[in-house]
């Protein structure tokens, strides 16, 4: 914290740092002047803006390198279909700039987007090289879900199962590492939502690792880009999302070899759906149920290698998504 004669902003992230309703903000060595912080713990934004332009102050703040939003931002200068989609936004990272935001604070289902934030908790938890033996609990019956295969007893490492959760969104990979790291399915959770609150995801809450619809389990496109830009400081991460295929093998509960093999179900990296030509995908994480539509969070480079995040959340349809993502991206081509 320090003087100067420079217009004082301050950004926080709501509930990661305060848990009063209101609080006096004293600047040491400024004259001890008192600014009052009008703080809401139920607030419908995870990011809020104060500003002292009289103050002579600035401080270190906790979102100084972060992107702040709280309104839609450049919906009358893309192409974007508003109609197509529910929510959506574009992050300059370099710049911390939002170029373009759209009912970025309203509560969706992320379907499995949520993986990013159990691939998060498991690597701040857990060690790569931790062996998971896969539990009755981490069983998935749901009716179409992802799977990738593993049974009772079967044997693999906390790696092996970050890569079947972030590559081919395997929910039973995912309950699997939420067992290991949490004890339990609900035990796992409270990590999650621990996690958010530390990254100022406020407007999020989860109740399972996987996404697969639930009541209480919801996230906002903004809180989005606050896990995954958290996620990508994990270099294991940027690496299984860059990925377009894996085969690894493990262990059954006998001892016996099983093979895992699978190709990603990013359609930019399978070359399905092409990105501006300005544009390289570098990877992300896609997500479909009936509740939460079609989603999709990506991290993509502009040609001078600059790196943006690209989230949209509740697309009516798979190519409706890939075809307005197309469109928010040609916003940094």
């Amino acid at each position: 914290m320090k003087c100067t004669n420079k217009k004082g902003k301050y950004f926080y992230r709501g509930a990661a740092l305060l848990c009063a309703a209101t609080l006096l903000f004293l600047m040491p060595g400024c004259g001890g002047k008192e600014i009052p912080l009008a703080y809401d713990p139920d607030s419908d934004v995870s990011s809020f803006r104060i500003s002292d332009d009289s103050a002579g102050t600035v401080a270190d703040s906790f979102a100084q390198d972060l992107c702040v939003v709280t309104e839609d931002v450049g919906t009358d200068n893309t192409d974007v279909d508003t109609e197509a989609l529910t929510s959506a936004g574009l992050f300059d990272l370099n710049n911390h700039e939002v170029l373009y935001a759209r009912n970025i604070h309203e509560r969706l289902n992320p379907a499995s987007l949520t993986k990013v934030m159990t691939a998060l908790v498991a690597l701040k938890y857990g060690n790569t090289d931790d062996t998971i033996t896969v539990t009755e609990e981490a069983m998935i019956t749901e009716s179409g879900a992802t799977l990738c295969g593993l049974e009772v007893g079967d044997q693999l490492t906390l790696n092996q199962a970050l890569h079947a959760l972030l590559i081919h969104s395997a929910n039973d990979a995912a309950a699997a590492i939420a067992v290991h790291i949490g004890g339990s399915i609900e035990g796992f959770a409270e990590l999650m939502n621990e996690e958010a609150v530390a990254v100022g995801a406020t407007n999020s809450h989860f109740v399972n690792p996987h996404g697969l619809t639930a009541d209480n389990h919801y996230v906002t496109a903004y809180d989005m880009y606050l896990i995954f830009n958290e996620a990508l400081q994990y270099d294991l991460i940027s690496e299984i999302i860059h990925m377009t295929s894996y085969e690894t093998v493990y262990m059954d509960s006998s001892g016996n070899s099983k093979t895992l093999s699978f190709n990603t179900t990013n359609q930019y990296l399978t070359g399905t759906y092409k990105a501006p030509g300005q544009v390289t995908v570098i990877g992300g994480k896609t997500g479909t149920t009936s509740a939460a539509g079609s989603c999709l969070i990506l991290l993509a480079r502009d040609t001078a290698g600059n790196p943006y995040i690209s989230v949209i959340l509740k697309a009516s349809a798979r190519d409706v998504l890939y075809e307005q993502m197309t469109r928010l991206l040609n916003v940094i081509a």
